[in-house]
């Protein structure tokens, strides 16, 4: 079958699926002082069923200075299939905002999350965050870190897609930050103090919530690198932590989603029903 038919089938299907859910758009998740109030989509199953559901924030990725919340519609109608609410954030991209502003971001999209989801039949209890690429790290470093996790400690799981970042301090330390071609001087400054406390791998400690990692095995060799070192501490403590590799680049590995008869959903599914 050519990929034009794949694509017009995925399309198709698609159509359906989107019928499975519903779309809330634009909902400011900061403060209304804010200069630029920063906004979100929800994403609601249309299910007859009455009780709460599970939730999952998606983080899109984007090298920390590209992507929206608008491209990634088809994360919400993926899980609303599998009746999870979804939240998909935007954030302020580089050379705008730093990497901590990014990750103070989305730990208020977190925090609004878990103080209004209700509202759109998600259960506060039970959120999950997931991430693909650069988005992968600031959901993993709000969640992580201490300086953001006592807002964030509600958390139940990560599920990190091909996640970028993991080991800043030592990807900078060995690639000295520019502003040209990609404002990394403005993302990640020139302090590499400030590197380590960018990097997830250096929170990793007895509390944190159970990790699930995709890794394309064709993606960026610093990705993989990154990824490598990130479990070999992950498992010191989660020795059971699941790590699901798939032949496949990096933007492929978030395009899989788009989809519907990918498994990755379902796995996630699964992963959230065991914590």
């Amino acid at each position: 079958m050519s990929a034009k038919k794949i694509l017009s089938i995925g399309i198709i299907l698609m159509v359906f699926t989107s019928c499975a859910t519903k779309k809330f758009k634009d909902i400011s998740y900061t403060e209304h002082h804010d200069l630029k109030p920063l906004k979100l989509n929800v994403f609601t199953p249309r299910s007859s069923k009455k009780e709460l559901k599970d939730v999952i924030i998606f983080i899109y990725g984007g090298n920390w200075n590209s992507g929206n919340k608008d491209m990634y519609g088809f994360m919400g109608r993926q899980f609303g299939k599998e009746d999870i609410v979804t939240v998909i954030p935007n954030y302020t991209l580089s050379p705008n905002a730093n990497y901590d502003t990014m990750a103070q971001q989305v730990t208020k999209a977190i925090t609004w999350t878990y103080n209004t989801i209700e509202t759109y039949g998600g259960n506060p209890e039970r959120i999950f965050i997931t991430g693909h690429s650069a988005g992968a790290h600031l959901a993993a470093l709000a969640t992580m870190s201490p300086k953001y996790k006592g807002e964030t400690s509600k958390i139940k799981g990560i599920i990190l897609n091909d996640a970028a970042g993991l080991d800043m301090y030592s990807y900078l330390k060995e690639n000295p930050p520019k502003e040209e071609p990609d404002n990394y001087v403005t993302t990640w400054t020139t302090n590499p103090k400030l590197w380590k406390e960018a990097s997830p791998l250096y929170h990793i400690d007895a509390e944190t919530p159970p990790i699930f990692t995709y890794l394309g095995t064709k993606t960026y060799n610093s990705i993989i690198e990154g990824n490598r070192i990130f479990r070999e501490e992950l498992l010191k403590v989660q020795p059971e932590a699941k790590l699901i590799k798939l032949d496949k680049k990096h933007v492929p590995m978030i395009v899989q989603y788009f989809y519907p008869w990918n498994n990755r959903v379902k796995e996630i599914k699964a992963f959230m029903n065991a914590n």
